[in-house]
């Protein structure tokens, strides 16, 4: 089974806490839904950049990507 990653991308000084911010709307929207997810979090990735995501399978993709419209997607690869 291949999973996605969708990505909401977040910018600026507050961008952390943005991100978490989104990352709990993201939770709720799962929950209200009963989608299945692998995991999701958020990222910092710079003082200016951090990102919030989720995984989830092939399947469950389209849904979320119309309803909640990520910036980008890619391929998960488990480490």
């Amino acid at each position: 089974m291949s999973f996605l990653k969708l990505i909401w991308d977040f910018r600026g000084p507050d961008a952390l806490k943005i991100a978490t911010h989104h990352e709990h709307h993201l939770v709720e929207y799962i929950t209200i839904k009963q989608l299945p997810t692998k995991q999701h979090g958020v990222t910092s990735l710079s003082d200016m950049h951090a990102i919030a995501f989720v995984v989830v399978t092939q399947e469950v993709m389209p849904q979320i990507r119309d309803d909640l419209r990520p910036h980008r997607g890619q391929l998960f690869k488990e480490d």
